[in-house]
């Protein structure tokens, strides 16, 4: 008999990306040097497959975080993204916890589609995968469910198909709205970019299985 807790060998989602389950990563950070600046807020959004195969937005899990010791802040990228350290709602975890919050449901995920390891997707996504990595071996994190250098890259995506690849004019391209007043949040930008996956990835013939 078999165990319906144990995710099947291949599923569609394992044959559509390699055994790969795609999720879209984004970050807000202290500045510009993941060996240096903080990570402040993290989103994350497992990609789903709807009843007809197509991809789609899985939950988001977001977490806000406490500088970890011995990281720094430039005040010019608070301005950018209106973080607020003290502010009493922001409900910040320590970076340990953070990731432990964020990486459950992507191990869920896998299990549910059978996938291997997850592979982060971001618009420049090389910069969200090197803070998620340097804050990994900061709390020396032992279950990280990415790969730890492969992405996919919606800038690399959004150049191709629309010729944009400045997130807002990509999303617009797309014929999605974008709104300048809730950009640069980790859940909105996240969100945007999943979407932004999703419709180009799904006009794109899948492989033969």
């Amino acid at each position: 008999m078999t165990d319906p807790s144990v995710p099947p060998i291949s599923t569609p989602m394992a044959r559509r990306f390699r055994g790969y389950l795609p999720v879209v990563v984004d970050v807000e950070t202290g500045g510009f040097d993941w060996n240096r600046h903080a990570l402040l807020e993290i989103a994350a959004v497992p990609i789903d497959l709807d009843e007809n195969g197509l991809l789609i937005l899985g939950e988001t899990c977001s977490a806000h975080l406490h500088p970890a010791p011995g990281t720094e802040i430039d005040p010019k990228s608070l301005e950018v993204t209106g973080i607020q350290l003290d502010h009493p709602f922001r409900f910040a975890k320590q970076e340990r916890e953070a990731l432990d919050h964020v990486f459950a449901p992507i191990r869920v995920a896998l299990k549910k589609h059978g996938c291997q390891r997850a592979i982060l997707v971001g618009h420049n996504a090389h910069f969200d995968l090197n803070f998620l990595n340097a804050a990994v071996a900061r709390v020396g994190h032992k279950r990280n469910p990415f790969h730890p250098f492969s992405v996919f890259d919606t800038v690399t995506l959004a150049g191709v198909a629309y010729g944009q690849t400045v997130l807002a004019r990509a999303i617009q391209a797309a014929g999605f709205e974008w709104n300048a007043e809730d950009a640069h949040a980790a859940v909105y930008d996240a969100e945007q970019t999943a979407r932004l996956f999703c419709k180009i990835a799904n006009a794109w013939p899948a492989p033969n299985p």
